[in-house]
C-alpha cells in the first residue's frame, strides 16, 4: 500500500517513506556532517559541470564542528577535481535547520553562476526549504499509510499483524534483500572493529578499545561476560565510524554502534537466525521512521537524544521482538528507551565523533537490553505513549541551547 505525495507535502504532513532511508551504507564519521554534505556536493557538481571552481559556505553547526567531522574533505571529494573554497560561517544559523550549506559555481573570473542553498538534516538526508531532496533509494516517495505509532498499532491490532508484517505489507519486494545487505555490512563492521588496534585520528590521541575489551570479556562469566561483549561490539562499530570506516546508519553514523552491537550479540549468544534478525530490523526501522517523521534524528537539531536516543529505541524494540514481546511490550520498550534519553546533549570534544560519542553508543546498547527485560516483565501497559515521548523529544530539542547541539561550544567540549 503506497501513497505518493509531493516532497513539500512530506515535510508538512509528516508522511513516512521507506525504512530503507533509515539504513544506509556509508563512511563515517557523521551522517549529517559527512554523508549529507558529500552527497550534496556530488549532486551540485553533476548539474554544474561547466563551473571553473566552487565556493561553499557552511553555516551554523556545520561550520562549528565541520573540521572535526571532515565536512570540508567530504565536500571537496564530492566536487573534485575542481578547486573548492570553503567558507566557515558558524555565526549564521539559518532558521530552517542548523546545518545549512550554500554551494556556488564560479566562472574563471570569479563570477557566480548557479547557486544552491541546501541543508543536511541528519541521517544523510538533504532538504531545501521547499522539501526533502530525493535520495535515489527506491521506492522513492512511496510511503506508509500511517505516521504515528497509535495509528499503526490500531491497524495491526485490527488485522492481527505484527510490526514486521506491517512493514512487509507497506514496502516493496526488495525489502528483505536490502535489509540482508545492511545486516551483512553491520556484522563485517563489528568484526573489523574487533580486530583493529590503533590511535584514532583527530588529535585526541584516543586509542581504539574494542579489541582489548573483547579479549578482557573472557575473564568474566555469565551475564557479566555477556554485557562486556556487548560493550566491545558497540565500540567496534563506533570506532570504525570515528576512523571514517564503512558503517550502516542506524539511524545515523554517530549512533551506528548501538543496534549492530545488540543484534550481533543476540545472534551469537542466543542463536537467533538471520531471518529473525531481519524481521527485527524491519520493526526497528519502523520505530526510527516514526521518530524521523514526527521529530528528528539530527544531533544539530535536537541533540544526541535524536541520534543515540533513537538508536537505543531501535535496539530495544529489536531485542524485545526477538524475545517474543507483544506489540504492546515492544511499544513500551520503545517509549522507555527514548524517555530515558530525553535531554541528551550533543557536545563532542574538538568537534570529533569520539568523546562522548563512542562510549555513549556502548552505554545505549546496554540500556536497550535492560529496557527489553523491563518491558518483557510487564504486560505492556504504561501511561506515556511512544508518540508522546517522541513529541516531547522534539520539544526538548527545541529548548536545548545551540551550545549543546553539535556545535562544540558548551558542555563537555569546553576546555577545563
Amino acid at each position: 500500500m503506497y501513497f505518493c505525495k509531493s516532497e513539500l507535502q512530506h515535510i508538512i504532513l509528516g508522511i513516512m517513506e521507506t525504512i530503507k532511508k533509515i539504513y544506509k551504507i556509508g563512511y563515517g564519521p557523521s551522517s549529517s556532517h559527512t554523508m549529507g554534505p558529500n552527497r550534496a556536493a556530488e549532486m551540485f557538481a553533476a548539474r554544474t559541470r561547466e563551473a571553473a571552481r566552487y565556493r561553499v559556505t557552511l553555516y551554523g553547526s556545520l561550520a562549528a564542528t565541520g573540521r572535526g567531522h571532515h565536512t570540508d574533505i567530504a565536500i571537496t571529494r564530492g566536487l573534485a577535481p575542481k578547486e573548492v573554497e570553503i567558507v566557515w560561517d558558524s555565526k549564521t544559523v539559518k532558521p530552517f535547520h542548523p546545518n545549512g550549506m550554500l554551494f556556488e559555481a564560479l566562472d574563471d573570473e570569479g563570477g557566480v553562476g548557479d547557486t544552491w542553498l541546501v541543508y543536511s538534516i541528519g541521517g544523510g538526508y538533504l532538504a531545501t526549504e521547499e522539501g526533502e531532496v530525493p535520495m535515489g533509494i527506491t521506492p522513492e516517495g512511496e510511503v506508509y499509510p500511517h505516521n504515528t505509532m497509535k495509528e499503526i498499532m490500531e491497524y495491526i491490532d485490527k488485522e492481527g499483524f505484527s510490526f514486521w508484517e506491517y512493514v512487509e505489507q507497506c514496502e516493496d519486494g526488495s525489502l528483505w534483500f536490502y535489509l540482508e545487505e545492511m545486516w551483512r555490512q553491520m556484522q563485517e563492521t563489528v568484526e573489523e572493529g574487533l580486530q583493529d588496534d590503533r590511535v584514532i585520528a583527530g588529535g585526541l590521541h584516543l586509542r581504539s578499545k574494542a579489541h582489548q575489551y573483547f579479549i578482557r570479556a573472557s575473564a568474566f562469566k555469565g551475564s557479566l561476560q555477556s554485557r562486556a561483549l556487548v560493550i566491545s561490539y558497540a565500540l567496534a562499530t563506533s570506532e570504525q565510524n570515528a576512523c571514517g570506516g564503512r558503517i550502516v546508519t542506524a539511524p545515523t553514523c554517530g549512533s551506528s554502534g548501538v543496534l549492530p552491537a545488540v543484534l550481533y550479540h543476540l545472534k551469537r549468544a542466543h542463536g537467533f537466525s538471520d531471518r529473525e534478525i531481519l524481521r527485527a530490523m524491519a520493526t526497528a526501522g519502523l520505530f526510527a521512521n516514526v521518530i524521523k517523521t514526527n521529530a528528528s534524528i539530527s544531533g544539530a537539531e535536537v541533540g544526541c537524544q535524536g541520534e543515540v536516543g533513537s538508536a537505543c529505541v531501535m535496539a530495544a524494540v529489536a531485542s524485545n521482538q526477538l524475545f517474543g514481546g507483544s506489540p504492546k511490550q515492544i511499544e513500551y520498550a520503545a517509549e522507555m528507551a527514548m524517555e530515558h534519553n530525553l535531554g541528551l546533549t550533543c557536545d563532542p570534544l574538538c568537534g570529533l565523533v569520539q568523546i562522548p560519542c563512542i562510549e555513549r553508543n556502548a552505554m545505549a546498547a546496554l540500556r536497550a537490553l535492560d529496557v527489553n527485560i523491563y518491558a518483557m516483565m510487564s504486560d505492556g501497559g504504561h501511561l506515556i505513549s511512544f508518540d508522546k515521548v517522541v513529541r516531547t523529544m522534539k520539544l526538548t530539542g527545541k529548548d536545548i541551547p545551540s551550545l549543546y547541539k553539535e556545535t562544540s561550544l558548551g558542555g563537555l567540549a569546553l576546555d577545563d
